[in-house]
């Protein structure tokens, strides 16, 4: 994309770039995955996991939870809208939110735009769901405050993977498509410059790495000069070493009236406390706490002596309720794969998501599960976050998730669970119990959420009737 962006023609073939191009070298990167220990914990990146959620994901997920506001200036500006015509957009950008199907702001919208866009310029934290419109909404105000008569970068948007970036790219597309006066430039790896240039484009949409030698090794465009800088997925971007330096280096050289958007899924209190330690008298808007989703979800235990009990209580479980689709948490690739080959002989459409399956091997399973080509997907932890499909009804933790010191992983746990119940629907979560240990994470867990797990006896049939009546 060296060029300047046809944004029609880009448009038109975005999907096709996606799996064509982009996932080549996720693929050819990830080739030494299969050389994984099938009987340890399965790792995913969380830039991983996040490329997979954006994705699948084809549209707005549809949030119930009130979102929280925090002001450090309390004179800062703060309304929400109802309508994209009330932020009073140019024309033709108000054209390309319609365009990409958006009717009326999302939740996380609502309040962010009006900020994004209010004069003075607001400083912004933000958390939400994957799915819920972080990236239009970071998208929206870039477009809206470059000055495209102005000849040269203005605005920044760093992601932590090159696919990542290019989603974003496809957003700035879309949103951008009736506006061809504003161009954008990606920074990623494959992209070359001639020494001595000067960038004219108004956006650069990159890893930070890349924008880190374009704009202090090689100065083909003046960093002083930016005045909108975005992190996405900034719990990835902070929490990981190499990135978080370069993202301190790139902060340090923009001016202090640059103005600051962090938005993520999930922000962990050590990296939002580094957040408000960089970002200038934010404004934070975050989801309530996601336990909320706690009050939509069945919580239930089953004891089980072996795998064979364990697969039993899982066959009995799923043949008994009426299951939309189910996904299944183990805690090593051996056991996803023994579990799923099981379930396969006994006539269940399963599909299997572990560490060493390449990025475009991911995506096409993912496909088939959101296409409901298979009902059942068996997992390690690569979906505990983010992925959103509405026909889960139920999560079963065939091994309950812990962290190095074989502690109770609260989060992960939280996570996993919610990939049901969402959308305000009523969901099932079951926890396969094998072992005095496994029961006393049960009840670390228990405690920690103050949400009964109940016991639920996978023998009987009219008791597993009943909680799918839930």
């Amino acid at each position: 994309m060296s060029q300047k962006v046809d944004w029609a023609k880009y448009v038109a073939q975005a999907e096709t770039k996606l799996s064509s191009i982009n996932l080549k070298q996720a693929t050819a990167d990830q080739s030494h995955l299969g050389e994984l220990d099938d009987e340890a914990p399965d790792h995913f990146s969380p830039a991983e996991a996040s490329l997979l959620s954006k994705i699948i994901r084809k549209g707005l997920v549809e949030s119930k939870n009130d979102i929280e506001v925090q002001r450090k200036d309390p004179r800062s500006p703060l309304y929400s809208v109802k309508t994209f015509e009330a932020l009073n957009l140019k024309p033709n950008l108000l054209k390309g939110v319609y365009e990409m199907g958006f009717n009326a702001p999302s939740k996380i919208q609502e309040l962010a735009l009006p900020a994004l866009l209010a004069e003075p310029s607001q400083n912004l934290i933000a958390q939400a769901q994957s799915g819920t419109g972080k990236t239009a909404a970071f998208v929206l105000a870039m477009l809206s405050r470059v000055d495209a008569t102005k000849p040269y970068p203005q605005a920044i948007c760093l992601s932590p993977t090159y696919e990542l970036a290019i989603q974003t790219g496809e957003a700035a597309a879309h949103m951008a498509k009736f506006c061809p006066e504003i161009e954008l430039r990606y920074a990623v790896r494959g992209e070359q410059v001639s020494r001595g240039s000067q960038l004219t484009e108004h956006i650069i949409i990159g890893t930070p790495g890349k924008v880190l030698d374009w704009a202090l090794k090689f100065k083909i465009f003046d960093i002083k000069k930016i005045s909108v800088f975005v992190l996405d997925e900034a719990d990835v971007m902070i929490d990981q070493q190499g990135h978080q330096d370069q993202c301190i280096r790139i902060h340090k050289q923009l001016s202090t009236s640059c103005q600051m958007m962090f938005f993520s899924a999930t922000y962990s209190q050590e990296v939002m406390d580094f957040s408000e330690h960089i970002v200038k008298n934010p404004i934070i808007i975050k989801l309530k706490r996601e336990e909320e989703i706690l009050n939509n979800i069945g919580q239930y235990y089953v004891k089980c002596s072996s795998a064979e009990e364990k697969y039993n209580a899982i066959t009995n479980i799923y043949g008994t309720l009426a299951i939309g689709q189910a996904i299944i948490f183990c805690h090593t690739r051996k056991a996803a794969a023994w579990l799923a080959a099981k379930m396969a002989r006994d006539g269940h459409a399963v599909a299997v998501l572990s560490g060493e399956l390449t990025v475009e091997q991911r995506i096409n399973v993912l496909d088939r599960f959101r296409a409901s080509q298979e009902k059942v997907l068996i997992t390690t932890n690569v979906l505990s976050r983010g992925i959103d499909v509405e026909q889960v009804t139920i999560v079963v933790n065939y091994d309950l998730p812990v962290n190095l010191q074989g502690e109770a992983d609260c989060e992960t746990y939280l996570h996993r669970i919610g990939r049901t119940g969402r959308f305000g629907k009523k969901g099932i979560a079951i926890n396969l119990i094998d072992s005095d240990n496994a029961m006393r994470i049960c009840k670390d867990i228990e405690k920690h959420f103050s949400k009964k797990i109940h016991f639920l006896n996978a023998e009987d049939c009219e008791e597993i009737e009943k909680i799918g009546q839930y």
